[in-house]
């Protein structure tokens, strides 16, 4: 069944005569609408503010912008409704000339609203939703002026006699506009239901828990948009049982060529379930370490230090070795290799190591920092201190090069050598 039967709409005579149009709308009836329409209006602004009020209290932008979903599709609709109850109790008492024109205004605007919002929840970045934003208000404005100036019954008529079979069925161009505007409907919905079970899914969710609810939320839009497929593909008018020879296909192609596909997006399932890698860890994976700052079904976005972005396929995580170091404790542990003379002090030089890692805030207390003496080097006794951190995404090689610092600062104050390579030749 089409949601969108432009039989069952009745479009209002076309008015030819353009002095009967003006003489209209001169009438004092039509400034009674007017006021009506008015009221409307400030009814339907004042509701939508109460609502905006307690949702978004920080909001200033006016009502009627609708930046948000609030006001973005209440506004246009609560105004809609209240428009047509008034038009519907007032129309054997007055002749509706402004409520006319402000219905199917109104409505094309609710229909350009629902699909815009609906197109920005579910595809904040995507590039396609800034025309696919101008074609529903093109269609939507379309629509609403063929309707008010009655050539709508006409054009119908026409893309009526457009037809053809398809089997044991007779399709035509009307029934495919209606079934293609139903589609898009049926696709909006399962797209608005989806966004806000994956927004309050990811509300307030952090760590193994965020991973977890990734997981849910993408199984449940691939549910949803699934079946919103089927109902718009029925809504067309093509016959699903003809869908069985395509599944076959489909299996085939997966089984063949579609295999690496197949695998990442079972493999990325597994992953959110197994909570083996979750957002915030860092990894190292093929020889790139960074921080997970998105788990998709296919692939996984890691975020290295340095700015750089890596987009690991699942498959590659599930099956090599990938080095999580934040999947039982979020601690790194670091080395810095310090050479002083053999004549130092031993004691004194692994006591002025220790101070300086200790007096770095971001060097943990527990495990605290250890020195050793590692080596006997070719040119001087070599310490190896080691220490540990807790936040590796605020940056490695900036800690390490303040503990190096803070050494090397200690070692000349106390005048200890730091031993440069010598040679000795002997000539004979």
């Amino acid at each position: 069944m089409r949601l969108f039967n432009f039989s069952a709409l009745k479009a209002p005579a076309p008015i030819t005569d353009l002095d009967a149009w003006f003489a209209a709308l001169v009438q004092p009836s039509t400034l009674l609408e007017l006021g009506v329409l008015g009221v409307c209006l400030g009814l339907a602004w004042a509701g939508v503010w109460l609502v905006r009020r307690r949702l978004a209290p920080d909001a200033t932008y006016p009502v009627w912008l609708g930046r948000h979903g609030v006001d973005g599709v209440m506004f246009p609709l609560s105004l809609l409704c209240l428009a047509f109850v008034v038009s519907a109790l007032l129309a054997g008492h007055l002749p509706n000339v402004v409520f006319s024109i402000a219905v199917p205004v109104l409505l094309a605007l609710v229909a350009i609203r629902v699909g815009v919002k609906v197109l920005q929840a579910a595809f904040q970045d995507a590039p396609l939703v800034r025309a696919l934003e101008r074609s529903i208000s093109w269609v939507a404005w379309a629509g609403m002026v063929l309707w008010f100036s009655g050539l709508l019954p006409l054009v119908l008529e026409e893309f009526e006699q457009i037809h053809w079979k398809v089997g044991a069925s007779t399709m035509s161009v009307r029934t495919v506009i209606e079934g293609t505007l139903t589609a898009g409907a049926v696709l909006i919905f399962t797209l608005w239901i989806s966004s806000g079970i994956e927004a309050r899914l990811l509300r307030s969710a952090t760590g193994g828990e965020l991973s977890l609810r990734k997981a849910l939320s993408n199984a449940t839009r691939a549910l949803l948009m699934f079946v919103g497929l089927l109902l718009a593909l029925s809504a067309v008018g093509i016959d699903l049982t003809a869908l069985s020879v395509l599944g076959g296909a489909v299996g085939v192609g997966i089984g063949l060529g579609l295999q690496k596909l197949a695998a990442n997006y079972v493999s990325g399932f597994v992953i959110l379930a197994e909570r083996s890698m979750r957002i915030g860890d860092n990894v190292r994976v093929d020889g790139f370490e960074g921080r997970i700052t998105d788990i998709n079904a296919r692939y996984t976005v890691i975020r290295s230090l340095v700015g750089r972005e890596s987009i690991v396929p699942n498959e590659m995580l599930i099956t090599s070795r990938v080095e999580n170091l934040s999947l039982a404790d979020a601690c790194v542990w670091q080395s810095t290799v310090v050479s002083v003379g053999y004549e130092s002090d031993v004691e004194l030089v692994m006591r002025l190591l220790l101070q300086a890692a200790k007096a770095q805030q971001r060097v943990l207390a527990d495990p605290a920092p250890s020195v050793a003496l590692s080596a006997f080097g070719v040119d001087g006794l070599e310490f190896t201190l080691g220490y540990w951190m807790a936040d590796p995404e605020n940056g490695q090689l900036n800690l390490r090069s303040l503990v190096n610092l803070a050494i090397l600062q200690s070692l000349r104050a106390n005048h200890i050598e730091i031993p440069f390579p010598q040679r000795v030749v002997h000539m004979r």
